[in-house]
């Protein structure tokens, strides 16, 4: 089941928040409510692998509570037993999330090192949002071992946190930390819900206009770039806008269901952190990944940059070392194939560049560190989409005119001419202009006026916007989600 979809925009959501507020009298029996429901929405996609998100609860939780006892009798001093206890708690979550993700992927090393197939790929099926259940398990584990979280002692509590449908299957990730007091002490309110509404119906919109739509140019010039098809050559430009085209599908894509988890929470009194911050208004590279999937890079430095020594060891070659540990690992957590592992290895190298030579540090040419921002990600999207190597080579020779494709088509002005509106829009949304708007209003003598009627506006709005979401998810239209997949 998705938030873009009939069945739970008319049927499951609905059910949820009545059944919810009806239970106001008792916090206890909200969260058992709040963890059936989320399961029964994972079930809805994954009704045999539920059993194994379930389990993985059910270790994490046995786990958390051995090492929370253990490090609460000692007073939080180091001790052997704790430590092979995390220890084992890694293994097992890595093991888990390695099995049903990256099976196939080894069997296919061994078996092109080999030069046979040795081995049978056994077409293991990816768990829908297993990478993202496992790292939050992981995160409360870990977490309860450094003493900065307790440990839960309610196992419906910690279910209810690992299981939670609204970040359940494509984040954000959600550290056990920044919840752990909500859990049972939340406040919902008229206005969080409210604000939750509109927040949900935002990311919905983006997803409807923006994402959707972005994703019918970029699957139509991808698939004319697909291995072996060598008929039709992709010119230059059109070859470009391919992976703009990628680059904001993707980012609203994400960002729109970021959006709609984030407001899911509010409506049942949860704040969640913010998954992304204006990507593209960055300078660097570095700036780039801090405002882009923020939980994840949050993640990898808290759990594994940290712990390696970060980038405060004098030692350059350690610090050489945590970085391509750190982005290798996190080119491999987003898929198996090889193109994910060369993403991550894309962005080591740029912010390794960029680390030795301080350029976050410089100031000026900040047009230019603009655009070198924009078309180094670009390239790094093609390289995320692309479906193999050979694609992949295939679109990058495209792209700089080395595959004899010409520089130009009437294919670029089609595309212009059919989607130009949402390339606009586009970019026009990627840009902060709400918050320079509102900034522009304070200095106004008249600004609380028009604040207020703007805001009247927009909240009167976003019912006319849900109903136009609904009726286009009533028509079946392409309406994919990215991170799904991960």
């Amino acid at each position: 089941m998705v938030f873009s979809s009939i069945p739970f925009l008319l049927i499951f959501l609905p059910v949820v928040l009545i059944g919810y507020y009806i239970l106001s009298f008792s916090r206890v029996l909200q969260n058992i409510f709040l963890l059936v429901a989320s399961l029964f929405f994972y079930a809805w996609g994954e009704p045999f692998y539920v059993v194994l998100l379930i389990g993985s609860i059910i270790v994490n939780y046995i786990f958390g509570m051995i090492i929370g006892r253990i490090r609460e009798k000692h007073e939080y001093e180091d001790t052997t037993a704790a430590k092979v206890l995390l220890v084992i708690t890694i293994i097992f979550n890595i093991a888990m999330l390695g099995f049903f993700k990256y099976t196939d992927f080894a069997v296919e090393i061994l078996n092109n090192i080999a030069g046979s197939e040795w081995i049978k790929a056994p077409g293991i099926k990816l768990p829908i949002g297993i990478s993202f259940y496992t790292f939050q398990a992981l995160s409360y584990v870990i977490d309860v071992y450094r003493g900065d979280a307790s440990r839960q002692k309610n196992p419906f509590n910690l279910a209810l946190y690992i299981s939670f449908f609204p970040q359940l299957i494509a984040g954000p990730i959600v550290r056990y930390t920044s919840v752990e007091d909500q859990i049972k002490h939340r406040r919902p309110s008229w206005n969080m819900f409210v604000s939750g509404v509109c927040r949900f119906s935002e990311g919905l919109l983006k997803k409807v206009l923006l994402a959707d739509n972005l994703a019918i140019v970029t699957d139509n010039i991808f698939a004319l770039s697909t291995y072996g098809i060598d008929t039709v050559k992709v010119p230059v430009l059109v070859s470009w806008l391919g992976a703009f085209a990628y680059m904001f599908q993707i980012y609203y894509d994400f960002s729109a269901y970021s959006d709609m988890a984030i407001g899911l929470g509010r409506m049942f009194g949860f704040e969640f952190d913010e998954n992304f911050r204006y990507p593209f208004i960055s300078k660097s590279m570095r700036e780039f990944m801090t405002r882009w999937h923020i939980s994840l890079a949050a993640w990898f430095s808290q759990y594994v940059y940290k712990p390696l020594g970060g980038s405060k060891d004098e030692n350059k070659d350690k610090m050489i070392r945590n970085l391509f540990i750190v982005w290798l690992l996190t080119g491999i957590w987003h898929g198996a194939a090889w193109t994910f592992v060369l993403w991550g290895l894309y962005y080591f190298v740029f912010i390794l560049f960029e680390t030795i030579f301080q350029l976050d540090k410089k100031e000026g040419f900040d047009f230019l560190r603009h655009v070198y921002v924009i078309v180094a990600v670009a390239i790094s999207m093609v390289i995320f989409r692309s479906d193999s190597n050979e694609q992949l080579v295939l679109y990058v020779r495209e792209m700089f005119g080395l595959a004899h494709n010409g520089f130009y088509s009437p294919w670029l002005v089609m595309y212009l001419k059919e989607f130009g509106l949402v390339f606009v829009a586009a970019i026009i949304c990627a840009l902060p202009v709400k918050d320079y708007f509102r900034d522009w209003l304070e200095d106004k003598p008249i600004g609380k006026a028009l604040a207020a009627g703007a805001k009247f506006i927009y909240v009167t709005a976003i019912p006319v916007l849900l109903i136009f979401c609904i009726a286009t998810f009533a028509k079946g239209t392409y309406s994919p989600f990215i991170y799904f997949n991960f």
